[in-house]
């Protein structure tokens, strides 16, 4: 048995297995969008994530500084030939170069003022560890501060 198609059942079907030129359209608009909001998901992501990288770093190098403080004694930590009040550090994610160069200050002040007053203020150093970098063409600040004593920690290290 043989089955032959009219020219209306032809008719029909190539109507109905087509796309109009307006849906083409619009689905290569549709998945034009999709892509480009995907190309920046991805870029800005790579982007936080180097942007995190150097602000950990900044911190790791400020509390690298911070750490050593502890090892001064209380007339040391004003020395600037035994603790230097500038300082330089590298980011380097790869061995090719030197990366991001952090460039970092530290402050000691002498003649602090506590909140509330304290009889022992004149027993204190307030240290300011501040580092600063250019990425990007921006330029980025960090700083960390802490409290030094006279009679801190200092005195059970070096009197021990």
């Amino acid at each position: 048995m043989r089955v032959t198609d009219s020219k209306a059942t032809r008719r029909m079907r190539s109507g109905v297995s087509a796309f109009t030129l307006v849906e083409v359209v619009v689905a290569v608009g549709v998945l034009g969008i999709m892509l480009v909001t995907l190309y920046l998901g991805i870029s800005v992501g790579f982007s936080m994530t180097q942007s995190e990288r150097e602000n950990l770093r900044a911190t790791q190098v400020m509390l690298e500084r911070m750490e050593g403080i502890r090892l001064f004694t209380w007339d040391q930590l004003v020395d600037p030939t035994k603790n230097p009040p500038a300082f330089t550090n590298y980011f380097a994610p790869s061995s090719i170069n030197l990366g991001v160069m952090y460039v970092g200050t530290m402050t000691v002040t002498t003649n602090i003022s506590l909140t509330p007053s304290a009889t022992y203020s004149a027993n204190m150093r307030r240290v300011t560890v501040q580092a600063s970098w250019t990425s990007r063409n921006v330029t980025h600040t960090r700083s960390m501060s802490t409290y030094v004593s006279k009679n801190g920690v200092q005195n059970y290290v070096f009197n021990n």
